[in-house]
């Protein structure tokens, strides 16, 4: 960092390199979000030399205002910055305040009162339906062992096929999804809500041949998905098969469990399924996020007002 030029007074650039230690020392951060949050300050204090008409000291930080704040964003923005680069940016600048503010050298109030740039949604992008059924079908999986490989068919079916989250498939306990007979699946998701999936006799039939091959005894009130040594199965295990099945498939990078549980819903819609009830199945608090979600364009959505608003 010291072969970059910092336009600052020697008082406030020896604060800001101390900061700087106590991110990677104390706070344990990365190291590429020391790096951005060194490159964002000092972006900040070359803009607030040409701001204030000199190269600032601790003194000028203390008097900081809002406005000066948000004239920085609104400089970042003019530049080409997304909202993402701004709040992280603002996220930076707090963190250097505070450090300060703890010092008894300036105030972070003004900083910490600020919003945030609202952030764009970023989702991932829907698999194709000959994809999704490539990724969830038994014969595809990579596993050596029959039973491991049936179970990352089982719970990838589960993702595709009820719409579930990963936490939610493996949150399952041994005695959910034992008889056939069953055609709902009673859920906990976000915030301790329960919510009703119709299950699918596909999915029926991958837990059923999952539970065929495994080697360990699936109690009642035990994980149902289990790893290896037989203990509860981690997300990371399935994030990592997808990320082989990519490879493999030659799928797009964003092929990953979650966008099994977006293609559900998106897929849905594609066959005129109505948002009211995939806000349902998928466990989202408002429309608005199942709008987001899915991914519907205007075009839909006006297709849909038009069909069922009775002024329309």
């Amino acid at each position: 960092m010291d072969e970059f030029l910092v336009s600052a007074r020697p008082d406030l650039q020896r604060a800001r390199t101390e900061w700087l230690g106590s991110l990677g020392s104390e706070r344990r951060l990365s190291a590429l979000t020391v790096d951005a949050y060194e490159r964002d300050t000092r972006q900040f204090l070359q803009f607030l030399t040409g701001h204030g008409g000199g190269a600032p000291g601790i003194s000028d930080i203390a008097q900081l205002k809002p406005v000066d704040l948000r004239a920085f964003l609104a400089h970042r923005r003019n530049g080409g910055a997304g909202a993402r680069s701004l709040g992280r940016g603002l996220a930076g600048i707090r963190s250097f305040l505070r450090f300060l503010e703890r010092r008894g050298l300036a105030n972070a109030a003004g900083a910490a009162a600020m919003r945030a740039p609202r952030q764009p949604k970023s989702l991932p992008k829907p698999l194709t339906a000959a994809d999704a059924r490539r990724v969830v079908s038994a014969g595809e999986q990579l596993a050596e062992e029959p039973w491991i490989a049936a179970r990352n068919a089982a719970v990838l079916t589960l993702l595709y096929g009820c719409g579930l989250r990963i936490s939610e498939a493996l949150g399952l306990a041994g005695h959910e999804l034992k008889d056939a007979g069953e055609t709902v699946l009673r859920v906990t998701g976000k915030g301790g809500k329960t919510r009703l999936v119709p299950v699918l006799p596909i999915a029926f039939e991958a837990i059923a041949a999952y539970r065929r091959l495994c080697p360990y005894h699936l109690a009642d009130e035990s994980p149902l998905f289990r790893g290896a040594r037989g203990g509860p199965l981690q997300p990371a295990i399935i994030q990592r098969e997808m990320a082989k099945m990519r490879s493999a498939l030659n799928l797009p990078d964003t092929a990953t469990p979650h966008a099994l549980r977006h293609s559900f819903a998106t897929h849905l819609l594609a066959k005129g399924g109505d948002l009211r009830t995939i806000q349902e199945l998928l466990g989202h608090a408002s429309l608005s996020t199942t709008q987001i979600y899915t991914g519907v364009d205007t075009a839909r959505l006006l297709d849909i007002y038009d069909a069922a608003h009775p002024r329309a």
